[in-house]
């Protein structure tokens, strides 16, 4: 057996027993440390040279001293075993999920003021989670769960919406405003009227992107008698505004938005109107039942606690299609 087959079986306890002999420079005094006895340890000791093929320590009857190949291993010997000790408390927070990567999409909107808010939280909560932001239209974010490339997201809807094959939370609600070009008329109005707000030219995001926010606008239009003018589509909420401020039209967007301070454009509440309400926004936290890591069910836990919301799973068996067929774009 040739001596680099031979240290394939170098065992974890050989190098322990190395490691104790290099530092105490006695075998007696290494024994006792190793809770052996010495002729055991001066046996593993030759064996491991033999395995090496090199004279790990020069011994006579009254000293025992390290060799230059002993010498040169020594700091290496303590650095893998240190090493090796971190490895049980490592398994043990890897399984706690104190430990590991979190993978969360969300919208754009949850950016603004939300999200910052959490990440700071909760890195300060579980420092050794590696959390991993990834931004998504809805639609979007349903693919990826399904995939598996993620392990929740965070969804803009309207009241009511579940997603199939999910478990989800309801983080935020808030009210739309309407965005308007500075300079236009309606903009000088702290509170404009709906009426007035609604014959404007529309920019809006395309309904796929946002199914049930969409639909939400488009029946405010509908109740007053009116078919939308959409003016241009365009799926981030940083671009809509940019449109606006460009005089393309007005548009409604979640109040978060605020948030967005562009040149040109201003952000208005309009007057109540009789009858008629601005529709609110929700944002909620979803996630896979069959793929709750340590790692997430803490984030989930964090993310409730944030809010006092309570779980709302959706269990029905689907398939992956049928999830983001469904869900798409909420």
């Amino acid at each position: 057996m040739t001596a680099l087959t031979k240290e394939r079986h170098i065992e974890w306890r050989q190098w322990r027993q190395f490691l104790a002999v290099a530092e105490e420079l006695h075998f007696g005094r290494a024994a006792a440390r190793l809770h052996m006895t010495q002729p055991p340890l001066t046996q593993a000791i030759a064996g491991l040279e033999q395995a090496l093929g090199v004279r790990l320590f020069e011994r006579t009857k009254r000293s025992v001293a390290l060799t230059p190949a002993g010498a040169a291993l020594l700091p290496e010997v303590q650095a893998l075993l240190a090493r090796a000790a971190t490895l049980p408390p490592l398994a043990r927070a890897a399984a706690a999920g104190e430990l590991g990567r979190l993978r969360l999409a969300f919208v754009s909107t949850v950016g603004f003021e939300l999200l910052p808010r959490w990440v700071r939280a909760f890195r300060q909560r579980w420092p050794q989670v590696a959390l991993e932001l990834i931004e998504a239209t809805g639609d979007v974010q349903m693919e990826l769960l399904a995939r598996g490339e993620v392990d929740a997201g965070m969804l803009l809807h309207s009241p009511g919406f579940q997603a199939t094959g999910l478990a989800q939370a309801r983080m935020a609600s808030e009210p739309l405003v309407v965005a308007l070009p500075e300079a236009h008329p309606l903009a000088a109005l702290d509170h404009p009227g709906l009426a007035a707000l609604l014959a404007e030219p529309l920019v809006i995001f395309p309904r796929r992107i946002l199914p049930t926010l969409h639909d939400g606008i488009f029946a405010l239009y509908h109740a007053a008698g009116l078919a939308p003018r959409v003016a241009q589509e365009a799926i981030q909420m940083q671009t809509i505004v940019n449109l606006v401020s460009a005089g393309l039209g007005v548009a409604w967007v979640p109040q978060s938005v605020r948030q967005f301070q562009r040149p040109g454009v201003v952000y208005r509440s309009p007057r109540p109107s009789r009858g008629r309400s601005v529709p609110v926004c929700e944002t909620s936290l979803v996630w896979r039942t069959d793929a709750v890591s340590p790692t997430l069910a803490h984030f989930i836990a964090f993310a409730q606690a944030q809010q006092g919301q309570e779980t709302t799973p959706r269990t029905a068996p689907r398939t992956d299609a049928a999830r983001v067929r469904d869900s798409r774009g909420a």
